[in-house]
């Protein structure tokens, strides 16, 4: 056989399942891609799954379709999108932590893609991280871990820490367990804790009303819609108050915030494509991991730092995987 022979019937066979199904359906494969914000604060994360997914040979519109929708912070919004997806008939559904689990709610046929999930496990989503079962897979980011090396990192740029209030929203289940291990954190560390607890953006301005001269510093719990979409007026409250604050994302440092440390949500994105690429050729999400990052990024705002008459030691800023200036 030709070499040109060769590959173009390798080529052929790597694709059998989506030329099976489009055969079928008349129609392009479609992933159905649900944000559980809006969309202009998920575009840097479509865009990475975008690239990605041009990377591996899908065209938006050549030989992949993708329908989007947007929760726009609001979780009853989850079960809609999920099933006007069912409906759609797609092939594959891409979304994060608690939409993931509406979805999977839903349908246990079509597979599903978490880009994020703080607690897969514990939340239901998956059987185990080797071998998940069912009809999802995805990406694991165990933010709450990451709790501990977050206020280690504070310490050493909020030198007299004593109090500290941890803003989260406690209607998201995976916010509450992160705070919980914030807290327990905190604790060991001889940290005095003041929670605030919000579940709708207009909670926001009020609990820091509340929290006016009772805290030094502030650690905001991150890893849901509401928080994420509010993340400008979060930063400006935080500032006006003079609190030094850090994340878990680095969204909220680029916005004013004072600095983060987490997984890159980009990055996730881009390689959540990759699991779409396999599941459009036929992989069955049972059978493909849950993997974990094994990277993560620590960023400040250098700027936001000269504002709150903070010095960060060099030797901190060289630690840094990205000082904004």
């Amino acid at each position: 056989m030709k070499r040109r022979e060769l590959i173009t019937l390798l080529s052929a066979a790597a694709a059998w399942p989506l030329n099976a199904r489009a055969q079928q359906t008349g129609r392009l494969p479609t992933i159905g891609f649900l944000g559980a914000a809006t969309a202009a604060v998920w575009a840097p994360w479509t865009a990475a799954f975008e690239k990605r997914l041009r990377e591996l040979g899908w065209i938006e519109g050549r030989n992949v379709a993708i329908e989007y929708r947007w929760a726009e912070g609001r979780p009853e919004g989850y079960a809609e999108i999920a099933a006007e997806f069912v409906q759609l008939k797609v092939d594959v559904i891409v979304t994060t932590g608690a939409a993931a689990l509406a979805a999977k709610q839903t349908t246990s046929v079509i597979p599903i893609v978490f880009a994020v999930a703080n607690d897969p496990i514990g939340s239901g989503l998956v059987a185990g991280l080797a071998r998940p079962g069912g009809n999802v897979t995805g990406l694991s980011v165990q933010a709450r871990d990451l709790a501990g090396k977050r206020l280690e990192f504070f310490r050493e740029v909020v030198t007299d820490l004593r109090r500290l209030a941890i803003l989260a929203n406690v209607g998201y289940a995976a916010a509450v367990l992160e705070m919980g291990e914030a807290q327990a954190a905190a604790g060991s560390l001889g940290l005095e804790v003041i929670t605030l607890e919000v579940r709708r953006a207009e909670d926001i301005a009020p609990a820091f009303e509340a929290l006016k001269g009772r805290a030094q510093a502030l650690y905001v719990v991150t890893a849901d819609p509401l928080l994420i979409t509010n993340r400008i007026r979060i930063n400006t409250l935080a500032n006006i108050a003079r609190l030094p604050m850090i994340t878990t994302q680095r969204e909220f440092v680029e916005a004013g915030g004072l600095m983060s440390y987490g997984p890159n949500y980009s990055g996730l994105f881009h390689h959540a494509a990759d699991y779409v690429d396999k599941i459009l050729r036929g992989a069955k999400p049972a059978d493909i991991p849950v993997e974990q990052p094994t990277k993560f990024e620590l960023v400040v705002n250098l700027t936001t730092a000269k504002a709150l008459g903070l010095t960060i030691p060099e030797s901190f800023l060289l630690r840094a995987d990205e000082v904004i200036e």
